[in-house]
């Protein structure tokens, strides 16, 4: 297969500023922060949103950091509803009162997605670096008596894998209608805590019994999603569901990425939105081609039989593996550098608090 047909991207992914109460241990962030005061300012956020509609994005989501942070945050969702693009803010809760929400509500936001990071307030505290369970359950709360389409999402590792559980049992009883269950995605600042975050495979399948039993438990109560946690698994997850297939990402700085954690892949210049148009972005630009169908494919992907199933798998991944994007994600049991996920899982121990790098601001 050579360079794959471009559709337009279905979701448009807004992070509005890397500024964030918390420094959770797993963020997603980049390592390099942008600062405040490199931030797009909002008049570039609403000519994105314009751009998006003429492509026909059906989806925004507004994330950070800590997007409830970014002022003019109501003026985005009041334009994107203006365009019929499904509005969908993921949030830690902390800063969610009553009035912001229901003036977000109001403005047209249709969907929230808030995080714990575990049922135990200790563990949550160790995660995330602060303390913040009480305003994160407040916020919760408030968002279920709303009525708002509202999810509950949880990263998992080894700290509170083994509380499946009792995090199903908390969502249940906070009314919550979807909860998802995602292990941790080692980039940025997980990567750097991966020996402290890594579950074992042991760990992941107890965990994994009880959600398939709750989840028959709960059908047609609540919604229950699993991401895996693909270093413990022998196959790797397609890359996005194809690298530039269905998501177009803007950082809080304006560069425009296939996906949150493609900034780490040095060797690939990233275009920014205010030097070009965003559907040349999408279209046209090198990064965003870079890995379009499988001509970039090395062995065994080039002629593998799950090379249309798994795509590879993901490209951030085999970059921060093995210095090189295009190689087999090292995830995948048949690549040649499997051996480096294996040293990892035989490296990962025990918590070192002295060793634990958190986000900065």
């Amino acid at each position: 297969m050579n360079q794959r047909a471009c559709p337009p991207p279905y979701t448009l992914t807004m992070e509005l500023t890397h500024r964030c109460p918390l420094r959770c241990l797993y963020c997603s962030n980049p390592l390099e922060l942008t600062r405040a005061d490199k931030e797009l300012p909002i008049e570039n956020w609403l000519s994105i949103i314009e751009q998006a509609a003429e492509m026909s994005v059906v989806q925004a989501n507004l994330t950070g950091g800590e997007p409830l942070l970014y002022s003019a945050l109501p003026e985005i969702v009041v334009r994107l509803k203006k365009h019929d693009i499904y509005s969908n803010l993921i949030t830690s809760g902390i800063g969610l009162t009553e009035k912001v929400l229901f003036e977000l509500i109001d403005c047209g936001l249709e969907s929230i997605q808030i995080s714990l990071q575990s049922a135990n307030a200790s563990t949550a505290e160790l995660i995330a670096g602060r303390h913040a369970q009480e305003q994160k359950l407040a916020a919760l709360k408030l968002a279920a008596q709303s009525k708002i389409p509202l999810t509950l999402n949880m990263v998992l590792h080894k700290h509170n894998l083994d509380e499946v559980e009792e995090i199903i049992d908390l969502a249940e009883s906070l009314d919550v209608k979807r909860l998802e269950l995602a292990n941790t995605q080692y980039y940025g600042f997980a990567l750097l805590n991966l020996e402290h975050l890594l579950p074992t495979k042991k760990q992941m399948e107890a965990a994994l019994a009880v959600y398939d039993a709750k989840k028959k438990e709960l059908a047609g109560k609540m919604q229950l999603s699993w991401v895996i946690g693909d270093y413990l698994e022998s196959s790797p997850k397609p890359c996005m569901g194809g690298w530039a297939s269905r998501h177009i990402v803007v950082s809080a700085d304006g560069t425009a990425y296939p996906c949150l954690a493609a900034n780490a892949i040095k060797t690939l210049l990233f275009p920014s939105t205010k030097e070009k148009s965003l559907r040349w972005i999408w279209e046209e630009s090198e990064a965003f081609n870079a890995f379009r169908g499988s001509d970039w494919m090395v062995e065994p992907c080039r002629s593998c039989e799950f090379r249309e199933k798994d795509l590879g798998g993901c490209r951030c991944q085999s970059f921060l593996l093995t210095g090189d994007a295009c190689q087999a994600d090292p995830v995948c049991k048949l690549s040649p550098h499997h051996y480096i996920v294996e040293k990892k899982i035989e490296a990962a121990s025990g918590l070192n608090k002295e060793k634990l790098v958190y986000r900065q601001f």
